[in-house]
């Protein structure tokens, strides 16, 4: 099974420019998450996905410097960016990853792969909430393709797997049903990054755990559960809905 990771990162942020390069423990966001997502079991490619305009130039120089391969399509069809990415690799499946999301679990990314190969479907639902920004998503190439055909709304080209996800378009997917671990299912943390408070709180993450790239999603969220007053320091921050 052909297994390949897209990263889906841009400097352009209205209320944090240039997220994905700001420092963090040694290193920087973007760096943390690449690192991670190299972790995870059978995957045959790690991609960046970047738009082609110019403030994205830094994305694609970072990628050079160290060795990772980008990709440039458009900025605000990210949808159509996933998809003329994958078309390139024709693989069986895709996971979506955002870069913004330091911390992503790649424990969970190797479970859901070995779920989706004893089970194959289109896409892999999760059952439970897990905090925000160490979600990773996983569709079939066909079911990506699909979306790019048939998703015609903006909600739908940016969000890139929104389409799957509305009640009436449910039934056109198969799906494999994989349930959060319950130590995992604390939905009120936010560990991910979009503001200033949302950096602050990583960076308090990055400095506990010595700036190890790869310490686990589980121990993140122990740690924040067993420091409230760290957790607290973006728990008023609300995610921007989809419109």
């Amino acid at each position: 099974m052909d297994v390949i990771i897209i990263i889906q990162a841009r400097m352009g942020s209205s209320r944090l420019p240039g997220k994905v390069l700001m420092p963090l423990g040694n290193s920087v966001v973007l760096d943390y998450v690449i690192a991670r997502c190299q972790q995870i079991p059978k995957i045959k490619e790690v991609i960046i996905a970047t738009s082609t305009l110019t403030q994205d130039d830094p994305i694609e120089e970072w990628c050079q410097q160290n060795g990772v391969i980008c990709f440039r399509g458009s900025e605000d069809d990210v949808l159509s960016r996933y998809y003329e990415c994958s078309k390139q690799y024709q693989p069986d499946y895709v996971i979506r990853v955002t870069a913004d999301c330091p911390f992503v679990d790649y424990h969970l990314a190797e479970d859901i792969i070995n779920k989706m190969e004893s089970q194959p479907t289109d896409i892999m639902d999760l059952e439970g909430e897990l905090p925000r920004g160490l979600v990773v998503e996983m569709v079939s190439y066909n079911a990506l393709r699909y979306m790019f055909q048939h998703g015609k709304e903006d909600r739908h080209r940016e969000h890139v797997t929104y389409y799957a996800k509305e009640e009436k378009h449910i039934n056109e997917f198969k799906r494999t049903l994989y349930t959060i671990p319950d130590n995992m299912q604390h939905p009120h943390l936010r560990i991910t990054l979009d503001t200033e408070e949302d950096y602050e709180l990583c960076k308090s993450i990055a400095n506990h755990f010595k700036g190890d790239l790869l310490v686990s999603s589980a121990n993140v969220v122990a740690y924040l559960l067993e420091n409230p007053e760290i957790a607290q320091i973006n728990a008023h921050i609300e995610q921007k809905p989809v419109v």
